[in-house]
C-alpha cells in the first residue's frame, strides 16, 4: 500500500483531533501518551484548532500526517523543538536540553497499518525535518518510550536511537518510568 507522508495544515484540526483520540483509544498505543483519552475528549475544539496550527506552521514544531491512498489519516508523528536557552527550557518533559534539539512526540500508527514500514517512514520524516533546521541547527533527535514498551525500544534502536541512560518519571503516574532515547546529527 502507498501512503503520503505530509506536514499537517492548519485547517485539518478536526482531522488531527480524531487520529488522536484514535491513538488514546488504542490500549496498545495509550500508554505512551501523557494525556489520557477522558481529558483529550474534554479539551474545548479551539485547544485543536490552536494545536494543529501550531503544528503546522514549522517554526517550534511540525506535525506529519501519513494518509492511505484513499485519504485516511492513518498515522502521525509531531517534531518539536527545544533549546538550551528556551524560555520553556526548564519545563521541557525529562529537564532542560544541554544542545538544540528536537524531540519526537505523538508518533502513531493505526493498527491495521501497522508492520508496514509507515512507522519508520513517519519518524524518518520528523528526523530529516530537524536536520534542515537553520536556527536552531539540531544537534540530536531524542524520543521517550515507556518502561513497558519494549517493542518501542527495540524499534527505536534498529533506527538508530540509543538509551540516553535518562529515564524520567511519567507525568502524573507514579512508579512508571520512560526512556530517554537519541539520535545524534550525523557527521558531514
Amino acid at each position: 500500500m502507498e501512503y503520503t507522508i505530509r506536514p499537517i495544515r492548519a485547517h485539518e484540526w478536526a482531522e488531527s483531533k480524531a487520529l488522536r483520540l484514535a491513538a488514546l483509544a488504542d490500549p496498545a498505543a495509550a500508554v505512551a501518551f501523557v494525556t489520557t483519552l477522558a481529558e483529550a475528549r474534554a479539551r474545548p475544539d479551539g485547544y485543536w484548532q490552536e494545536r494543529a496550527r501550531d503544528t503546522a506552521a514549522g517554526e517550534t514544531a511540525l506535525t506529519f500526517v501519513a494518509e492511505s491512498p484513499a485519504g485516511e489519516w492513518v498515522g502521525s508523528v509531531t517534531a518539536q523543538v527545544e533549546k538550551p536557552d528556551g524560555p520553556d527550557a526548564q519545563h521541557i518533559f525529562g529537564g532542560a536540553p544541554t544542545v538544540p534539539q528536537t524531540q519526537l512526540i505523538g508518533v502513531y500508527v493505526r493498527p491495521e497499518h501497522r508492520g508496514t514500514g509507515l512507522a519508520r517512514e513517519l519518524v524518518r520524516a520528523g528526523v530529516e525535518w530537524s536536520w534542515s533546521l537553520a536556527d536552531p541547527r539540531v544537534e540530536r533527535v531524542r524520543l521517550h518510550v515507556h518502561q513497558q514498551n519494549l517493542r518501542a525500544l527495540g524499534f527505536y534502536r534498529k533506527l538508530g536511537f540509543e538509551p540516553t541512560g535518562r529515564t524520567p518519571d511519567m507525568p502524573g503516574r507514579p512508579g512508571e518510568r520512560e526512556y530517554e532515547m537519541a539520535l545524534p546529527r550525523p557527521e558531514a
